[in-house]
């Protein structure tokens, strides 16, 4: 499990190198291939990150044991766990599905009568050859590209198994997109990658689950996420992290509203020994609102850090965070958020709130909410707070015949039940309330 005193510099991930990139590169666009060379070069002047950086004060590198993990070669053969197709297969509804296995994508499915809209839903890596129009203006530009950090780099330069889908003009999802990714045993790193593009009134939700059983020895998932919501469109996007012991999970996170532009997220984060997730919202065109949602719930030693941002960037915009953790044990959490309000961003409207419940003695919880403001008519506010369990509460349901862990239950449900009910998915919502019961049993 985590061990919060490591203090070696960490070791490079083997297999990691500028032949790698080059394998990876060997069916490329030139404009691809290019952008991989570039990002192993800011990948390799680029120092790792240390205690020292505000970001990283809380989270040593060292925990990511990344001397430990290999890269998984391009097309790495293997069979698919029975888990995994019936995580893939599962009665659950949805207009498209993917499912990755470690460094591959292995079947993907879309709705026919969707496919005649124009939507596409493929591996990234034959949408960069099938539609360079689309993906090139995209990629690693102005979401998450290389320059943003060792780790962005990184992912930039060796992703693999990665997300395609295109949602046209005017075009309604009413289903969730479902990707599934899994991890098939110890000692690999795994670099996935999402690209979404919502044009100009489109609608579509997109459900990411991460799930693997548990391993004895690290594992490392490094991955990219990219949402661009065009004027008028409406997204919510649904990272679900399930998981098992000894998973290294490191998530970079970026989403773009456009003008009148809805787009949510919400991160819940409950399985992985270490999970460190980075996410942004840009908010570039007037009228655009973005929700930014998160849980998690963590036991053992477990360590979980967020790294949030709302850049408000046009005037007349809204954002607002919540995220909400119970720890249990040894369990620690981090959150780190700030709101940057830009110079000409006048009437912004944001919030950032962040609570956590402390459920035993030796559990700990850090919170750092922030504001950077450079315009004079905004309304914008932070709150934070690190708490026990209320006895008083528990011993209220316990008088009622319940036993101390159904009461206890019944309070982290009620905690959580704010964050989950601003999701508009209720499908999905009930699929979340089902993994975090699991949890807590």
């Amino acid at each position: 499990m985590a061990d919060r005193t490591v203090t070696v510099e960490p070791g490079a991930i083997r297999g990691a190198d500028r032949e790698a990139v080059e394998a990876r590169a060997s069916e490329d666009p030139a404009w691809l291939r290019e952008r991989r060379l570039g990002a192993w070069r800011v990948y390799e002047e680029t120092p790792m990150p240390t205690t020292k950086l505000e970001e990283w004060r809380y989270t040593d590198v060292g925990l990511f044991r990344l001397g430990e993990v290999e890269v998984v070669p391009p097309g790495a053969d293997g069979e698919v766990p029975a888990e995994a197709r019936a995580r893939f297969g599962r009665e659950r509804a949805a207009a498209g599905r993917v499912l990755q296995v470690d460094a591959r994508v292995v079947e993907i499915e879309l709705d026919e009568e969707l496919r005649q809209k124009g939507v596409i839903l493929a591996d990234l890596a034959t949408a960069a050859r099938e539609h360079p129009e689309l993906v090139e203006p995209h990629l690693a530009t102005r979401a998450v590209p290389a320059e943003y950090g060792k780790f962005a780099a990184l992912n930039g330069a060796l992703w693999d198994a990665g997300v395609f889908l295109y949602v046209p003009r005017g075009v309604r999802i009413e289903q969730p997109v479902r990707v599934t990714r899994w991890l098939t045993r110890a000692g690999i790193a795994v670099f996935p990658r999402t690209l979404v593009i919502a044009e100009a009134g489109s609608h579509v939700a997109f459900v990411e689950d991460f799930a693997s059983p548990d391993f004895e020895a690290p594992a490392l998932s490094c991955g990219a996420v990219e949402v661009y919501a065009s004027d008028g469109a409406d997204v919510q996007y649904v990272a679900l992290q399930q998981w098992g012991k000894g998973v290294r999970h490191l998530s970079m996170q970026r989403t773009i509203a456009g003008r009148d532009a809805n787009l949510d997220t919400l991160v819940v984060n409950l399985g992985s020994t270490v999970a460190r997730v980075d996410l942004g919202a840009r908010l570039e065109g007037p009228g655009a609102r973005s929700d930014m949602l998160g849980l998690y719930f963590g036991h053992g030693d477990q360590h979980f850090d967020h790294n949030t941002r709302q850049d408000h960037v046009a005037a007349h915009a809204n954002s607002d965070l919540l995220y909400k953790g119970a720890l249990y044990d040894r369990a620690h959490g981090v959150f780190r958020g700030i709101i940057k309000v830009h110079p000409k961003a006048q009437r912004t409207d944001a919030y950032q709130t962040n609570r956590n419940l402390l459920l035993s003695p030796d559990a700990r919880a850090e919170s750092l909410p922030n504001l950077e403001i450079e315009a004079d008519d905004v309304r914008c506010s932070h709150g934070a707070s690190v708490g026990q369990l209320d006895q008083e509460e528990l011993f209220y349901l316990m008088t009622r015949g319940l036993p101390r862990h159904d009461a206890e239950r019944l309070v982290i449900f009620g905690f959580f039940g704010d964050v989950l009910e601003r999701l508009p998915l209720p499908g999905v919502v009930e699929e979340l309330r089902a993994a975090i019961e699991a949890k807590i049993a």
